[in-house]
């Protein structure tokens, strides 16, 4: 995997690029994650309706405030030219980036994530190449695992795929409900 360079880059930039690009972090926090925070509220609604349970929390995804490296008493501040108005020589304005804007910013859309694997497994319970990394979305069985004879049309590999059917991974084997195919 290669690596985005960003810091062998950072210097390079004009001050007015980064002047202009530093706030645009920021942005997101007015436009991007309301919207998530509905489509988050949605999909979770969505999967609780058709009968999910057992869904992982927000929470399980923010990392434990004391698992953070620093307090605000020892947080370090950037001294390295920064004037008296710079933010970056402030600790509330690294707490608050380090500790609560970026943390909930990445667990949401880790969340999001999660939650749309969940649903990809649940209706589509089809093989492709980026498949495998949906294990943390996996279910007991999928939409076309409900019933025999939807169970019959699938190809071999996504019968017995362990992401969308339990009995074909470990775990306890879920009982048939024959009674369903009438």
């Amino acid at each position: 995997m290669s690596r985005v360079n960003i810091g062998s880059n950072f210097d390079r930039q004009p001050l007015w690029k980064v002047y202009l690009g530093v706030p645009l972090i920021y942005l997101p926090l007015l436009t991007t994650i309301p919207f998530m925070l509905i489509g988050v509220w949605i999909v979770r609604l969505h999967l609780t309706y058709i009968g999910g349970m057992n869904l992982r929390s927000y929470w399980e995804f923010v990392p434990a405030w004391a698992s953070h490296r620093y307090r605000f008493g020892d947080q370090i501040i950037y001294t390295s030219g920064a004037s008296w108005y710079s933010l970056r020589k402030y600790r509330w304005f690294w707490i608050f980036n380090c500790k609560l804007y970026c943390p909930l910013s990445v667990a949401l859309f880790r969340y999001a994530a999660y939650l749309v694997k969940v649903v990809e497994n649940w209706w589509c319970p089809f093989g492709h190449a980026q498949k495998t990394n949906y294990k943390d979305g996996a279910i007991d069985m999928s939409y076309w695992h409900l019933y025999e004879a939807e169970r019959r049309r699938l190809h071999p590999d996504d019968l017995r795929n362990p992401i969308w059917n339990e009995e074909a991974g470990e775990g306890p084997p879920r009982p048939t409900s024959a009674q369903q195919d009438v």
